[in-house]
């Protein structure tokens, strides 16, 4: 199925409860999609190819009602909003937790007696702990000797979390923590997907799949209760059930998929053997 579009001839502004797109005849009572705000059209003019809006009808489904720049594509209605399509991605990335979990690091520079030092609040463990020496080298060497506080108190250390080292390490050397965290949502479209979430690239089809499972159960849903002679006819060559076949097909594969990433993290990071007090 393709979606009927248009696009605004004009600027739509966040209140405005009038648009005009080029293409009237696509036009119809109901929801359309700008960007990814989802809007609620009362009546049409067709004369006009101009469209109203209810005084409800803005960031219609817990959309946001923002601006919207002329050439904007309009999508009539879309068989699957953006938001939908966003809130599943972010959920299959919400969903891969403990499974698959993001990494990010830290950096500090060591003091002459001082063992503990503040590390960010999102880290859950610590996977590795290293110092760079002195030299043209430039070699990290491993730390086997430190502690992860995840109870730290707050009031002296604003982040909560702490790590304390034990080895005997030059002052002013750079101390490099490796950590865990909860991977991180996206939130607009030019977000790097490793930058951002935490993951490796290579978990991207994980997610994808995911998303993909969550969004096609919707499918049949939607199609329940349509009575019509295109609905009957639509039926004979694609009964109501399909997506949900497709849906439990596509999560199949995640699963799948989803044991393989996990897989390729546990050899990615096995685990370390390191000494705590």
């Amino acid at each position: 199925r393709q979606d009927q579009a248009t696009f605004l001839t004009a600027p739509l502004t966040a209140t405005a409860l009038t648009f005009t797109v080029a293409d009237g005849t696509v036009l119809t009572r109901g929801l359309v999609e700008i960007d990814d705000e989802l809007i609620w059209v009362d009546s049409f003019d067709r004369t006009s190819n101009t469209a109203t809006i209810p005084a409800y009808g803005r960031g219609f489904r817990d959309t946001v009602a923002t601006t919207h720049t002329a050439g904007t594509r309009v999508t009539i209605a879309p068989t699957y909003p953006r938001s939908v399509i966003r809130r599943n991605i972010n959920l299959a990335i919400q969903g891969v937790y403990p499974d698959l979990f993001g990494t990010y690091y830290t950096d500090f520079t060591f003091q002459a007696a001082v063992t503990t030092y503040p590390i960010p609040n999102e880290a859950i463990d610590v996977l590795n702990v290293s110092w760079q020496t002195i030299g043209p080298s430039k070699e990290w060497l491993p730390i086997r000797h430190f502690r992860l506080d995840r109870q730290a108190d707050p009031i002296i250390w604003n982040t909560g979390k702490t790590v304390s080292i034990r080895e005997g390490i030059i002052p002013g050397r750079t101390v490099h923590v490796v950590y865990t965290k909860v991977p991180t949502e996206l939130q607009y479209d030019t977000d790097d997907f490793a930058t951002t979430t935490g993951l490796e690239d290579s978990a991207r089809e994980v997610i994808v799949l995911g998303a993909a499972y969550r969004t096609a159960m919707y499918l049949d849903m939607g199609r329940v209760p349509m009575l019509t002679a295109e609905a009957d006819s639509q039926s004979q060559s694609n009964p109501i059930g399909s997506a949900a076949n497709i849906g439990r097909m596509l999560q199949q594969m995640y699963q799948q998929r989803l044991s393989q990433e996990v897989r390729r993290m546990q050899a990615q990071f096995p685990p370390r053997v390191h000494y705590s007090s």
